[in-house]
């Protein structure tokens, strides 16, 4: 079971990206960031970041936190996405196993230890980041609704959780 809690379980577990201390993280030595955009960032009907995620975006900014969007999705929805915001993105990434987080890391010019993976799936985005060593948090999905692939995908990850939260792992709350 061991093996299930590192490549699974994430390093943290908040309620949205805004929950996360960017002070923290850039103190920390945190100098990239890799997120996923859909369920992630705004739900996956939105097409446009809202004020509050464009905000997030100028905070990581003044902080000189890199930001890299990499998504599952097509390249007009995820470039139309992050060139609004004037960040790099890879599209099509073929989470958990494609070598997109790697990519990321070479782009934005940075080691594993300086990036942290932000995303809203245990199966993409924290399997992923942790099969890659990197720091991950995970946040709840920003729209209950989701394709059938995740919907799948989602069914695993409670068992997981539940799994976590029985055997002790879990240090935080689900509301």
């Amino acid at each position: 079971m061991g093996l299930i809690k590192k490549y699974f379980m994430p390093n943290a577990y908040v309620q949205s990206i805004h929950q996360i201390d960017l002070a923290h993280l850039s103190q920390s030595g945190v100098k990239g960031i890799i997120t996923d955009l859909d369920n992630t960032l705004v739900g996956w009907d939105e097409a446009e970041p809202t004020p509050e995620v464009r905000e997030w975006f100028q905070q990581l900014q003044s902080l000189g936190i890199t930001v890299t969007i990499v998504s599952n999705n097509n390249e007009q929805r995820v470039g139309s996405f992050s060139e609004s915001l004037d960040v790099d993105y890879i599209f099509k990434a073929k989470k958990p196993m494609g070598k997109a987080f790697k990519k990321a890391i070479q782009r934005m010019g940075l080691q594993p230890s300086e990036t942290v993976v932000i995303g809203d799936q245990m199966m993409t985005d924290v399997f992923g980041g942790n099969n890659r060593g990197l720091y991950t948090i995970m946040v709840v999905p920003v729209k209950q609704t989701d394709g059938w692939i995740t919907k799948l995908n989602r069914m695993i990850e409670r068992r997981l959780l539940n799994h976590f939260r029985r055997k002790g792992y879990i240090k935080w709350e689900e509301s």
